[in-house]
């Protein structure tokens, strides 16, 4: 379902060229847990960026579904972002004037979708915050604005999930119901992409994709052999 072609992507910064991909081809098919690891600065979230739309490369060619995105409209790819991706931010980016049902609630109404009822109140209890609901960002900690901003990600109902350090403010027990989760997302058929510095969390993983100084360094499934949720510490 996604597939880049030699994908390079570099920022320019006065005399300076700072390369952040370089010459980067893969695919990933429907229903892949894929957790990509690397230092910072490596290219996880540019690659994470551009899979979804909100940033292009400087060459190469990126497709989602058959359907090249390099080179189209600004339109098209927020039409892409709304009905095929859904992002789970290091950042929140939660409306702080909106409660947690209504921040899930908001992208339930963006999409447009039949048989949306609920959506938003079975979320917010799948990441266990269905007695914070009724609670503002400001009133929530960090783990569970996170979650909000999971189940946020869960209610579009978009086949494929970009995850950005997604347990990454969570205590461990928090973390590993997120994980569950993610899985079974994968397990139904949606792509789930997950970015992070934890090296435990590939041992869960269908492909664990590493990337050193913008480079694939590596690509295949973990190498001890996938390990089940409840093996994972951290």
């Amino acid at each position: 379902m996604i597939r880049l072609e030699n994908v390079s992507k570099r920022y320019h910064m006065g005399d300076v060229t700072v390369v952040a991909l370089e010459d980067v081809s893969l695919e990933v098919d429907r229903g892949e847990f894929v957790v990509v690891l690397g230092p910072s600065g490596s290219g996880k979230t540019t690659l994470l960026n551009l899979i979804g739309a909100l940033d292009a490369p400087t060459e190469g060619r990126v497709f989602v579904d058959g359907k090249s995105l390099s080179g189209t409209r600004q339109s098209r790819r927020f039409q892409f972002r709304r009905e095929t991706v859904s992002f789970i931010f290091q950042t929140f980016n939660l409306f702080p004037s909106l409660t947690a049902y209504e921040n899930v609630q908001f992208v339930v109404d963006m999409g447009n979708k039949p048989n949306s009822n609920g959506t938003a109140a079975a979320v917010l209890r799948d990441v266990g915050l269905n007695e914070r609901a009724n609670h503002f960002p400001h009133e929530l900690s960090g783990g569970e604005q996170q979650r909000v901003a999971i189940a946020r990600a869960l209610a579009t109902g978009n086949p494929v999930l970009l995850a950005d350090e997604p347990t990454g403010e969570l205590d461990f027990a928090t973390g590993i119901q997120i994980l569950e989760l993610l899985k079974a997302q994968a397990e139904k058929g949606k792509i789930v992409i997950v970015v992070t510095h934890n090296r435990e969390i590939s041992r869960i993983a269908d492909r664990v994709i590493e990337l050193s100084s913008g480079r694939i360094v590596s690509d295949g499934p973990p190498r001890d052999g996938t390990a089940a949720i409840a093996d994972l510490q951290w």
